[in-house]
């Protein structure tokens, strides 16, 4: 009987413990399994991501008028984990970063190479993804197998975006005077289908996903000695999102989402 008293005490004064403790407060954030780092709250905010809609597969129109690729899906994810809403906002190359810098967009998703000279403008997120930039040329091309034969020739000349980081591999392979710069790489990409160019400098990823629109026209051909490139989010300088979106980045990294997305958008053959 006196067991029986001292348990029920016991029982008594733990039930008054708890009852008398002070409420839990609700976490800022979530901790990530996958990486032990705590992911912020945006609480439901509203993040316009500038995409082009004219580069895939990192971003395009499809045939229904959606907007779709590896950027939509990319900062989706981003945002399921932050707890954001992506307002993806169609924007034009040319000027994007200045507007960015003025605070017209809070992120853009375009897949923008991280360089010294962009960072004097805007701020960028941890790199997502190495890229290579390649020649893009006609299927039926036999002049040339790489950018030196293609160089050796005068007659020949090169397309790419205006302000990219391609137009200047281009222009520091042929020269200014051979290069037609386009304000979006599908002009550049109608130019070479056409004759007008003979190649197309252009990221590899993005020429794939040209070359899948225009099954069998198309092939690559390797930039001798070119030097792999590092893909970021861009952002205005100061932004409260890159610290955010930043762990976000390094938890789908961890988790195998990542992956995910880039098997999505660049299938391997036979995949």
């Amino acid at each position: 009987m006196k067991a029986y008293r001292l348990l029920v005490s016991v029982l008594i004064i733990a039930f008054l413990a708890v009852a008398c403790a002070p409420a839990a407060t609700p976490s800022s954030g979530s901790t990530s399994p996958s990486t032990g780092g705590t992911l912020a709250d945006l609480g439901g905010r509203e993040i316009i991501v500038a995409v082009e809609n004219a580069y895939p597969p990192f971003n395009s129109i499809d045939e229904n008028g959606n907007g779709v690729g590896w950027d939509y899906d990319a900062f989706t994810e981003i945002c399921k984990l932050l707890n954001c809403v992506p307002n993806f906002t169609e924007a034009a190359w040319d000027g994007i970063f200045e507007a960015t810098a003025a605070g017209q967009y809070d992120v853009v998703a375009d897949g923008v190479t991280i360089t010294d000279e962009r960072k004097k403008t805007v701020a960028f997120s941890d790199p997502y993804m190495t890229i290579t930039q390649v020649l893009l040329v006609r299927a039926d091309e036999t002049r040339f197998t790489d950018s030196k034969g293609l160089v050796a020739q005068p007659d020949l000349s090169l397309a790419s975006q205006l302000g990219t980081t391609n137009e200047a591999v281009a222009i520091d392979l042929v020269g200014e005077a051979r290069v037609k710069s386009f304000e979006q790489f599908d002009g550049s990409v109608l130019a070479l289908l056409s004759g007008d160019a003979d190649a197309v400098v252009i990221d590899e990823q993005a020429g794939l996903g040209f070359m899948e629109i225009n099954k069998d026209k198309m092939k690559m051909m390797d930039i001798v000695d070119q030097v792999p490139e590092e893909l970021g989010f861009v952002y205005p300088q100061g932004s409260d999102l890159i610290d955010p979106v930043n762990k976000a980045l390094a938890e789908m990294k961890a988790n195998g989402t990542l992956d995910t997305l880039y098997a999505k958008w660049w299938p391997q053959p036979g995949e």
